[in-house]
């Protein structure tokens, strides 16, 4: 069998083709590899379990008895202690863990520390 005269550059100029298609492909076209998107995902589950929880958390530090008095402590405290304090409060521990998450507890500060307003 005899092969069409230009069927080498034709297989090089798909060749090339493929190589480019992938670059533009990876670089600008959005496309991402297994370990990238597993990344992604692992880091907005993350993001989703600190947004669901940490309401729970203030909820939970609100309703103590002494609530008002904690929190205006909480507040005068510096920024970057305040999810310390709360996580050794201990009410960053959810129900059915033994631990407390740090970017939970730290998220519940950053709520507990902004002013609410009353319900009327």
């Amino acid at each position: 069998m005899k092969l069409p005269e230009n069927t080498n550059a034709y297989l090089w100029g798909a060749a090339v083709g493929a190589i480019a298609l992938a670059v533009v492909g990876l670089r600008w076209g959005g496309w991402v590899t297994g370990g990238t998107a597993t990344k992604t995902a692992a880091t907005a589950a993350a993001d989703a379990k600190v947004a669901v929880l940490a309401p729970i958390c203030a909820d939970r530090f609100r309703a103590q008895g002494d609530s008002a008095v904690k929190i205006a402590e909480l507040a005068k405290s510096s920024s970057w202690d305040r999810g310390n304090v709360v996580e050794k409060s201990g009410f960053a521990v959810m129900p059915g863990s033994k631990t407390s998450d740090s970017d939970v507890a730290r998220a519940c500060a950053e709520l507990l520390a902004i002013p609410t307003t009353p319900k009327t």
